[in-house]
């Protein structure tokens, strides 16, 4: 594994990982976190990973993660999700002098209005999580979720995906393992590049030491059971869950096996962990 190396050590920020994939999971430390990043393309692609990862520091204080999937069906979807993030990165930048949020929600803006200005009808979603001290606050707008659980697995917060299925669970019309399964777990209602667009922005958590944030792709949830992942990634070394979750998700992109979710895609995978600073 990559050893822990400071964001300016690892190269010059914003560290944006895009068309690519990872050959092994890269991890950060900040004054408040540890963040782990793996991000590979679809086993059933030959062209670039269309999801796209960046981490980047806001101030002094602050560490911003997030993930934008482009999305299928769409063209273009790596090139909405790279340049959502690169209007992201800018917008935090030009705003250092700004509180996180309103940097953040100019993101949005700003990644919206490129990717539809450069025309051609591409999509992509877009999820942020932002660690200000102590304080996690979330923005997403499409399904690449959001997790938060404490160290001994108690879920502390869940985004609700931007879709038929996702809206279903959160009303209680759907079970969520039956939603892996169905067959409207592809669609997705609310995306950067498409009219309506909105953003969801979620109240703060207050992160204990060693509590664990995860923002994926649907590579990742619509091949794993929520127990499972909240199982993996709420213990050991950052590196080592980080690299299991992406391990265990391929395993079930490859293998179709009865009961068991199976369903190729890109995957990325960022873990955001406090510790005691």
């Amino acid at each position: 594994m990559k050893p822990v190396a400071t964001l300016s050590e690892c190269g010059t920020l914003p560290h944006l990982y895009s068309a690519m994939s990872t050959p092994q999971v890269e991890i950060f430390a900040t004054p408040r976190a540890q963040v782990a990043v793996f991000t590979q393309r679809s086993p059933e692609r030959e062209d670039d990973n269309q999801d796209a990862v960046l981490v980047l520091e806001h101030g002094i204080d602050t560490v911003i993660a997030a993930v934008a999937d482009g999305a299928g069906g769409y063209p273009d979807g790596g090139a909405a999700s790279a340049l959502a993030l690169r209007a992201l990165a800018r917008a935090c930048e030009e705003g250092q002098a700004l509180p996180a949020r309103a940097a953040i929600l100019n993101g949005f803006e700003a990644a919206h209005a490129a990717i539809k200005q450069a025309g051609g009808g591409a999509a992509t979603t877009l999820a942020v999580i932002e660690l200000c001290g102590a304080t996690l606050r979330t923005y997403h707008a499409g399904d690449s979720g959001i997790v938060v659980c404490g160290q001994r697995g108690r879920l502390r917060l869940q985004s609700v995906s931007h879709s038929p299925t996702g809206y279903a669970i959160e009303a209680g019309l759907l079970d969520a393992a039956e939603a892996l399964h169905h067959e409207d777990r592809h669609i997705v209602s609310n995306l950067l590049g498409l009219e309506p667009m909105s953003v969801e922005i979620g109240s703060p958590v207050t992160m204990a030491a060693f509590d664990t944030a995860l923002i994926a792709s649907d590579g990742l949830y619509d091949n794993l059971y929520l127990a499972e992942i909240i199982e993996v990634m709420r213990k050991g070394a950052l590196t080592d869950a980080c690299a299991a979750l992406a391990a265990q998700a391929r395993s079930r992109m490859l293998h179709t096996r009865p009961g068991e979710p199976c369903k190729p895609d890109d995957l990325s995978v960022v873990l955001l962990r406090r510790t005691r600073g």
